[in-house]
Parts: structure tokens; sequence; C-alpha cells
């Protein structure tokens, strides 16, 4: 009788949670009252990866177009369907006209494909998450999709479940692990306005949850929404199932791109790229919402052969655009773009490493801070500020000779100079806090290219 009683009342309180409501309908109105997980506005930093079929011809023009996509590498397919005479030329010249785009797959073998030393040197840079193409507009899978049976990592090139050995290397090495999805595929013959909701409905938004069940992603990187809104695309009934019923429903990260109208307007945090800005809310200066600006270390996502030093942002300069990023609210998603053998280009591993270095002694200053939002803040280009529970950071892009100086300040405490053990001369006096800059060789500089004071107890 007890065990019957028991049964009854787990049943009945079965029945109970089953008939209540989502917490997340799918509409925009309710999925956007849905906050952001801490951990990825923490994070601040993370490495995006191009990496497909498209790594084995490698090719876009560097210098004789001025637009920023006429270099994206990673979009040689469509170069070549819509007819573009400088990828036509190249591919005429090096592979013939009877040469397809899908005649590339074996060749993209990543033979020397090493997901444990990508980890590592990810996590040597310094980056907390780690976003790969799972599938870019080719349509080509780095996974054994079975939307995609014949056009998978698995049946041809590697003949390996790429996405399944990063992410599991990745989360070994302690990284947040996410995957790029492109709502369109160029070639897909569902994909047009006559077979758009089939192609949602048997493809497009299967796979998604495919990917999600099968390595449970903690960002979903969209692209490729500017064709259709998102009430066509059904984005609004895949996020609600993603927040509400997915194995990464407490963890998960999304981004705006889930239909032409959604950009800088929907989704956890807001994109830009090569600081391309759709919409000017939310992003910038006076941002209030989360967003993220991501760019290659050259001209493109995908990797290019092409690409010279002349082309390739220097370690200073990429130091300086993750402190503009992040003193702005922002996050920044540095992309590299592997070759088709599945190294990482020596140039990109070096400056990976440089901002590490830089990291290691500054990150105080980054991970888990918000922008410094006052009337009082100094305006400056060579100067940026961070801010952590009551601590200010004031970022040197620049060394200065002469001191800084901060007004309406009420109280600061001990001001350091992050990986210095000197002391640092101070003065607060009439409500302006002076700063003295220490004289400090150039070989015992604690770090190159960017210092940074902390002012702890700061109250303006």
């Amino acid at each position: 009788m007890k065990k019957t009683s028991i049964l009854i009342a787990t049943l009945l309180l079965s029945s109970f949670f089953m008939q209540l409501p989502a917490q997340y309908q799918p509409d925009w109105q309710s999925l956007d009252q849905r906050e952001i997980p801490s951990w990825w506005t923490d994070a601040k930093f993370g490495i995006f990866i191009h990496w497909g079929i498209y790594s084995v011809p490698a090719y876009a023009p560097v210098n004789e177009v001025e637009g920023i996509y006429e270099k994206y590498a990673e979009h040689y397919y469509n170069r070549l369907l819509t007819g573009n005479k400088l990828f036509l030329d190249f591919h005429e010249k090096h592979y013939g006209n009877d040469f397809s785009y899908a005649d590339f797959a074996p060749m993209f073998t990543a033979a020397y494909f090493n997901p444990a030393e990508w980890a590592e040197l990810f996590k040597e840079a310094g980056a907390k998450y780690v976003v790969l193409t799972s599938k870019h507009h080719d349509g080509f899978c780095l996974w054994p999709s079975a939307y995609s049976p014949r056009w998978n990592s698995m049946v041809t090139g590697p003949k390996r479940d790429l996405i399944g050995a990063l992410s599991q290397a990745t989360r070994e090495a302690g990284l947040h692990f996410g995957l790029y999805y492109s709502l369109l595929e160029w070639a897909h013959p569902l994909y047009s306005p006559a077979t758009i909701e089939e192609w949602v409905d048997t493809h497009m938004i299967p796979q998604m949850k495919e990917l999600v069940n099968a390595y449970e992603p903690d960002i979903i990187f969209s692209d490729g929404e500017w064709d259709y809104d998102s009430k066509t695309l059904k984005s609004e009934e895949f996020l609600a199932w993603l927040f509400n019923a997915s194995p990464v429903k407490e963890r998960v990260v999304v981004n705006d791109r889930w239909g032409k109208e959604t950009r800088s307007q929907h989704g956890d945090y807001y994109t830009t790229e090569y600081d391309l800005v759709h919409s000017n809310k939310g992003i910038g200066n006076k941002a209030d919402h989360p967003w993220e600006e991501s760019r290659g270390i050259g001209t493109s996502y995908g990797y290019n052969q092409f690409e010279t030093t002349e082309h390739y942002l220097t370690s200073k300069q990429l130091i300086h655009t993750l402190i503009d990023k992040v003193s702005n609210g922002g996050n920044f998603l540095l992309n590299v773009g592997p070759d088709g053998n599945g190294l990482i280009p020596v140039i990109m591993q070096e400056r990976l490493l440089d901002i590490g270095r830089w990291l290691k002694v500054n990150g105080d200053a980054i991970y888990g801070t918000q922008a410094w939002r006052s009337e009082n803040k100094p305006e400056s280009k060579a100067i940026a500020f961070t801010r952590k529970g009551g601590d200010l950071y004031v970022i040197l892009k620049e060394w200065m000779d002469a001191p800084i100086v901060l007004p309406n300040v009420k109280q600061a405490g001990k001001v350091e100079l992050l990986g210095y053990e000197g002391k640092i001369k101070t003065t607060l006096k009439n409500g302006r806090l002076t700063i003295t800059l220490p004289m400090i060789p150039a070989h015992r500089m604690p770090c190159n290219h960017a210092w940074v004071f902390k002012v702890n107890n700061f109250k303006e």
C-alpha cells in the first residue's frame, strides 16, 4: 500500500511538472528576457576558427579589391558560382575548368591536425572560449551529419569527426567550446524561396538540433541570416527549444544573426565583424547590451595563402584591439585560419602567444571587467579604462612622460602597475588623482605594447 501511494504521488508530481509552461516562449519578446550566462560576459577573449574545403585553394584577392567581404577566402565557392572574374581566372589557371569545388574535398585532408596542440595554443593565448565553423555557407560539415550524408568530413577528406576531436581537446584544456553554423547553403537545392519552409523543417533546424545534442556547444554563432526573416527561418522556435529543453539550456549563449532583421536587435549578444556595424544600437562606447567584435588577424577569416605581413595586424595592434573592445563593454573573438592540412600558420601562432604573454601580466584588467561609464573619464586615444568591483584599471596604450590625472575622485587606495613590484607615486588633492609614471629601464618593463595601473578602492 505504501509503495502504491509513493508511485501515485510520483506520477502526479511528474504530471504537474509536465503541465508547467515553458520558461521561454517562441517569440522575441520572451526570448529577449533571458539573461546571458555570466561566463561569456566575463570571458572577454575568444578564438574563432574558419576551417573547411575553402582552406585548400586558400585564395582571395588582397590588393586588387577594396571591400572587406571581397577579401574573404571562405567565399571562394560563391565567387565561382556568381562569376567573379578574379576567382574564375585563379581557378582556371591553377585547377582548370573541369575541376569543381567538390573536387577540393579529398584534398582537405587535415593530415596534421592535432586538436590537443590547438587547444594548448588557444589556452596559452589567454582565450577563454573557442568557436569552430561546424558548417560554412558551402554546406560542408565538419562532423558526420545525417542531414549531409555525402558532404561531411567523415566520408571524404579527413574521414574524421573534426568537431568531436576539437571539442574534447578544448574542454580538456579548460576552455568553453562553441560552434558557428550557417543558416544558408549557396548550392543546396532546397535553399530557395519556393522551398524555404522545407529547408527549415527538414534540414536546417534538425541539423542544428543534431549539433546541439551531439556536442553540447556553449555558444552558437549563427550566420547567413540575411535572405529571410526570423519568422521564415523559425529561429524563435529553435531558440525556445534551445533555452527550454536542450542539454545546454542553462549555459548556452547565442548571437544576433537569426533573420535579416535581427542583428543588433535580438540575441544574447550583438555582433560586429571587422568593425562593420549593422546598427548603432547597443554597440560601442555607450553599449547597453553584450556585444562582440570578430575579425581575422589578416584580411580573411578562412586561410588565405596570399596574405603577407603587410596584411596582418601586429601583436601591438591586436592587443590594442582587445583593449578597445573590452573597455567599450564588448568581447573580442579573434579568428585563425588553419590550412587544409590542419596547420595554423606560424605568424598566427606568434600573434596569439604575444597576446597570451600580455594577458598573463594584465589579465586582471580584462577578464570579468566592465566598461567605466563615467562623465569624469578623461578622453584620450592613448588611455582606456575598465572596472571590476571597487577597482579601476587605467590602461596605457602608449607610455607617457606626463602624469595621469583623473578628476572628481572621492577615494583612491593603493595604485599599482601590474607586473611591477616598485612603488607608484600618487597624490589625491582637491578631487584630482595624479599618478606619476615610474622611470623604468626598457629591459625591466613588465610587458610590451600596453601597461595597466590598478587603482584599488576607487570612488568618484
